[in-house]
């Protein structure tokens, strides 16, 4: 049984986390953490880490980027591993993750998705062969209008897993709307919709001469994101130190 601390626990994400851990007899939310509570949780609730006095295996950590900081202080104090799901982490967050991941297993993914982090495996097959006959790479992603940034981490991490599998330097272009030029070979483009409710939209598209091969996945709710969490959170429990990835789930 995988006890877990549930960071976030009031938020959209964590409410999904806490219904998916529910009905799983593989692992139970023994506390939760979050500024505001109106008590309808079965697990307790704690404003901070620090005021926590429930042991658990594992914390899964679902809050905004400015929370990354305790969180990595704590789990460097305490060697409780955590699943860190926040996006949007400064580059002074991100040094320091590795930092504490030599003293507790961390695991951080830009998506926790099964199906997007099978897609990146799946990328980093069959683009080296494309790429080599000449097929140029885009990137569209598709979000709500309630998303603040732009292109979507997993947008990026798709390009990435592209661009790191490629025996040629590729950059990322963001807008053509101020070149009046020919598009080079050497680049993905990568262009980011937002409007509605849309939960979250990725397609790959490989544009060869006379055929087009695309790769769609679709997110149609966010339990997809918390049942990901949960898997990760059940493979991290009693882990060594290390930084891990959602690769390391799947394999």
């Amino acid at each position: 049984m995988t006890k877990i601390i549930m960071r976030g626990c009031n938020g959209k994400m964590g409410q999904a986390i806490t219904e998916i851990v529910r009905a799983d007899e593989n692992a139970e939310i023994s506390a939760g953490i979050d500024l505001f509570d109106d008590g309808h949780n079965s697990y307790p609730v704690f404003k901070t880490l620090e005021a926590c006095n429930v042991q658990a295996d594992v914390i899964i950590d679902f809050t905004a980027a400015g929370g990354a900081d305790e969180l990595l202080d704590y789990c460097e104090k305490t060697g409780v591993p955590a699943v860190i799901c926040t996006t949007g982490l400064s580059n002074e967050q991100v040094e320091r993750i590795n930092e504490v991941s030599g003293k507790t297993a961390l695991l951080r993914s830009a998506n926790m998705s099964l199906g997007i982090n099978t897609l990146f495996k799946i990328l980093k097959n069959i683009s080296p062969l494309l790429a080599d006959a000449g097929y140029d790479i885009e990137i569209v992603e598709k979000h709500h209008n309630q998303k603040l940034d732009a292109p979507s981490g997993t947008a990026l991490a798709l390009a990435d897993a592209i661009s790191e599998s490629l025996e040629e330097a590729y950059g990322y272009k963001f807008d053509r709307s101020k070149d009046r030029a020919k598009r080079p070979k050497n680049e993905i483009g990568i262009s980011a919709v937002r409007g509605g409710t849309i939960v979250g939209e990725h397609e790959i598209i490989f544009a060869g001469e006379d055929e087009v091969i695309e790769i769609k996945h679709t997110a149609y709710s966010k339990k997809i994101f918390a049942k990901g969490a949960v898997e990760a959170a059940k493979f991290l429990a009693g882990k060594s130190a290390g930084l891990y990835t959602m690769k390391d789930v799947l394999n």
